[in-house]
């Protein structure tokens, strides 16, 4: 698969007129990202490699390579569905106007020194715009399917662990059955579990110390607030004062009415309807309108 993307960029390139270059990145992204996700994995929580990923690689590594190797440039594009807009002496991250589309979650860590100097051309458009303009070019890219998540195979090959039998337990610690290792389940989880209720299970909590995989029925899946730390802000310097603004706890929703105000170690979201199976590791990106304003590392739940 990376040969033959490798080999339909030159080619595209190519038709374009344009330079092509290849700069190997693999050490960096096992260390930053890879590792980081093991790290979590192990630990319980539910990771996000792609924020991870176009902070520190895309938006990082890979231009300071392309500078280092002597490829002049002003601007650096990626193909991602959000905006970069200034706004006085401040660059804003937007939303793409395909809400569907939209990945400006995924780029919620990107600093101002990355966003004065990158361009997303395709924020403003559909993907079915996008492929349309391709195939009025006769580019053989708009039939390419989408980009999918960012391992396609087991993650136990990645995690590199042994089995690790443990029991799968309810809320009051009743043995329902047992596992081959915690970090083969998500939060929300539903399918695949091998235990039998009344109504459908779904994974609540991963215990590393115990090795507990905790399951419930859907109504204890519902939280109220949350706590995010590690935060990143893009539109503006911090948060000072509670603030009512919508959120994202997953890539694939839509943004969400909740309250966010600053304390100690980070941020307490406290959403204005119940949300379900929120997962720790995983990120909160908060919404002004379109605009980013920033996000962080779901810690606890509540």
């Amino acid at each position: 698969k990376e040969k033959e993307d490798i080999e339909a960029a030159s080619k595209l390139a190519k038709e374009l007129g344009i330079p092509y270059h290849v700069f190997n990145c693999v050490n960096e992204y096992e260390t930053v990202v890879l590792e980081n996700f093991k790290k979590e994995y192990l630990s319980g929580r539910t990771p996000n490699p792609c924020v991870w990923c176009n902070a520190l690689i895309k938006f990082g590594v890979l231009p300071q390579l392309a500078k280092a190797n002597g490829v002049d440039f002003d601007k650096f594009a990626t193909g991602h569905y959000a905006r970069v807009e200034k706004e006085g002496e401040r660059f804003v991250l937007k939303r793409g106007i395909a809400p569907k589309k939209d990945q400006s979650y995924f780029l919620y860590r990107l600093k101002q020194e990355q966003l004065a100097n990158i361009m997303l051309p395709l924020g403003g458009y559909t993907k079915e715009e996008i492929r349309d303009i391709a195939r009025s070019h006769g580019m053989e890219v708009a039939e390419k399917p989408d980009s999918q998540d960012f391992y396609g195979g087991d993650y136990n090959e990645l995690l590199g662990v042994k089995e690790l039998e443990g029991n799968i337990v309810d809320v009051s610690g009743k043995v329902l059955g047992t596992h081959k290792g915690f970090w083969n389940y998500t939060i929300g989880q539903r399918k695949g579990l091998g235990v039998s209720a009344s109504e459908p299970l779904y994974v609540l909590e991963l215990r590393k110390g115990t090795n507990e995989v905790v399951v419930g029925f859907a109504d204890k899946t519902f939280k109220k607030s949350l706590i995010a730390v590690d935060t990143n802000w893009i539109a503006i310097d911090g948060l000072k004062e509670e603030m009512q603004v919508t959120v994202k706890i997953r890539s694939t929703q839509q943004p969400v009415p909740a309250i966010i105000r600053p304390i100690a170690d980070g941020v307490e979201v406290v959403f204005e309807d119940l949300q379900k199976s929120i997962a720790i590791g995983q990120s909160a990106v908060f919404y002004d309108g379109d605009r980013v304003l920033g996000g962080g590392v779901i810690d606890r739940v509540n």
